[in-house]
């Protein structure tokens, strides 16, 4: 394989581990809004860990080596809807980091409780059901999906 091939795989399956990982973190985080019992939310969260591990490595990986297949095409970073691709993956990894530190902290008080009883509770409810780290991780997302359309159709280009 060539190195242009090379650098395009890698930049492809860097891009599904990272929509990937959000994805899984996304549905656990789901998941653990409709539980009750701290055990069973600690537990979801705490495997969110995973999927954000996943889309972390892709989302650097995503980057790498799309800014190192620019390089090697000749293709400058200024052009518009690489420009545009850039702005957007620092704008997911923004939100999804603002996003995702309440959850931390949700997931923490899921842990205490449910080793004094294991006894639902509206403040872990209120915690992990909290409608700005939802729309903070959504926006995530949709930043990650607007990153693959401009990857896949390039306007301008």
């Amino acid at each position: 394989m060539t190195t242009f091939q090379w650098l395009l795989v890698l930049h492809v399956l860097s891009a599904f581990l990272m929509l990937g990982g959000g994805v899984v973190a996304g549905l656990l985080h789901i998941a653990a809004m409709r539980r009750d019992r701290p055990s069973e939310v600690s537990t979801l969260l705490g495997l969110t860990r995973v999927g954000v591990i996943f889309a972390g490595l892709g989302s650097l990986g995503t980057i790498g080596f799309g800014v190192g297949l620019a390089s090697h095409i000749g293709l400058k970073l200024s052009a518009g809807w690489l420009s545009a691709a850039i702005a957007l993956w620092v704008a997911s990894a923004v939100l999804g980091g603002a996003g995702g530190r309440p959850l931390r902290h949700a997931r923490y008080l899921a842990e205490r409780l449910a080793g004094e009883g294991d006894a639902p509770s509206a403040e872990l409810q209120a915690r992990v059901s909290a409608p700005v780290p939802l729309i903070l991780n959504w926006a995530s997302g949709v930043a990650t999906v607007a990153i693959l359309a401009l990857m896949i159709w390039k306007p301008g280009a």
